[in-house]
């Protein structure tokens, strides 16, 4: 489901996407430090189990407000911060729950808002061990309304959040499970199941952990998936969409694995950075490989993919100029795709129709 605040909050969290941002640090001597992404915020307060509503907050030049507690004992606690008076919960840790309140404003409220008319179907959250990061990592997986009770085997969409977010992402801000319950209930896609990976992984770099991805992704998570829900195990029967960050680990796992999956979406993204982005960084980024890469894969490609799908929010869209290139090298590659682009940038506001428009090219 979505909310004003996790909106708001969530998606100054994706401008932060290319730091280190840490939301919260056990730091020596018994103190913690929590930060909180707010640019335009006037006054940031602190509650945790009642207790920590006195730590002072301050702003940074970069808009992360920055608060110190200290002689924190040792245990597990509640927490969420007041932002201008408002409560919204911490994006950026695993173990958030949603928010309280529910708005949905402008067109398309009666679609990505929760019907009291129709079947609803199951988000659950599922952990599984990760022998690439020797790790147990969470997973949020919504399945249809009677899948209980059905022994049918059904598809699988993957389905990945951008940087800076978690597996909750699509299933809070991104109202996945609204908008699945909706279009299931008006005939417009196929049964299926939608896995929600987490796609953060802690790395020096952020870069860094779209090639862990996909490897903890194609030998722990789709396995897992195949060996505890009835499902189909070969490309026809698959997809995988992710929006910004979640775009490129979609992109690593498919030129990878070009016979794996079908159905392909990527929502403001690129295969790799831009040539203005790396310009403005001094970052080095090996276009020529990534084409090679293509061009080997292409044939495979071409054979087992029925739909590639790229969208961008427009202009304005931070992803835009990297999605054009990788659209170019596409093109180079001889691989076809579909393409559209609707105003509205780098925002929730543009990925949730996406997810909702396509949906329903899946698995027909």
């Amino acid at each position: 489901m979505c909310c004003m605040s996790m909106f708001v909050l969530v998606q100054a969290q994706q401008a932060m996407s290319d730091k280190n941002f840490k939301s919260t640090e056990v730091l020596p001597n018994n103190k913690v430090a929590f930060r909180i992404y707010a640019p335009e915020a006037n006054n940031v307060k602190l509650v945790a189990d009642g207790i920590w509503d006195k730590v002072e907050f301050k702003k940074d030049k970069d808009g992360v407000w920055e608060g110190i507690y200290s002689n924190v004992q040792k245990g597990a606690y509640h927490y969420h911060f007041v932002v201008d008076g408002v409560n919204v919960y911490d994006p950026m840790a695993s173990s958030s729950q949603e928010t309280k309140a529910l708005l949905l404003v402008g067109n398309g409220h009666d679609f990505f808002g929760m019907r009291k008319d129709i079947p609803h179907g199951a988000m659950s959250q599922r952990y599984y061990f990760s022998n690439t990061l020797n790790k147990t990592r969470r997973v949020h997986i919504w399945t249809p309304a009677g899948f209980e009770k059905s022994k049918e085997k059904l598809p699988v969409l993957y389905l990945i959040h951008g940087g800076g977010g978690t597996d909750m992402a699509w299933s809070t801000i991104g109202c996945a499970g609204n908008i699945f319950d909706n279009l299931l209930a008006e005939g417009k896609i196929e049964p299926m199941i939608v896995v929600m990976p987490n796609g953060t992984i802690e790395t020096e770099h952020i870069l860094d952990r779209v090639p862990l991805f996909k490897k903890d992704f194609m030998n722990d998570l789709v396995p897992f998936i195949e060996e505890n829900y009835p499902t189909y195990a070969d490309a026809k029967h698959r997809a995988i969409m992710g929006l910004s960050m979640g775009g490129l680990e979609t992109l690593e796992v498919v030129t990878n694995h070009p016979d794996e999956f079908s159905y392909i979406g990527v929502l403001s993204s690129g295969w790799w950075l831009s040539d203005s982005w790396k310009a403005k960084r001094g970052t080095v980024d090996d276009k020529q490989a990534r084409l090679d890469q293509l061009k080997k894969v292409s044939k495979v490609f071409k054979q087992s993919v029925e739909l590639l799908y790229f969208t961008q929010g427009g202009k304005e869209d931070l992803a835009y100029d990297n999605g054009m290139e990788t659209l170019d090298l596409f093109k180079e590659a001889g691989i076809t795709y579909k393409y559209s682009e609707r105003p509205g940038g780098h925002s929730w506001l543009v990925w949730r129709k996406d997810l909702r428009d396509i949906s329903q090219l899946l698995f027909k």
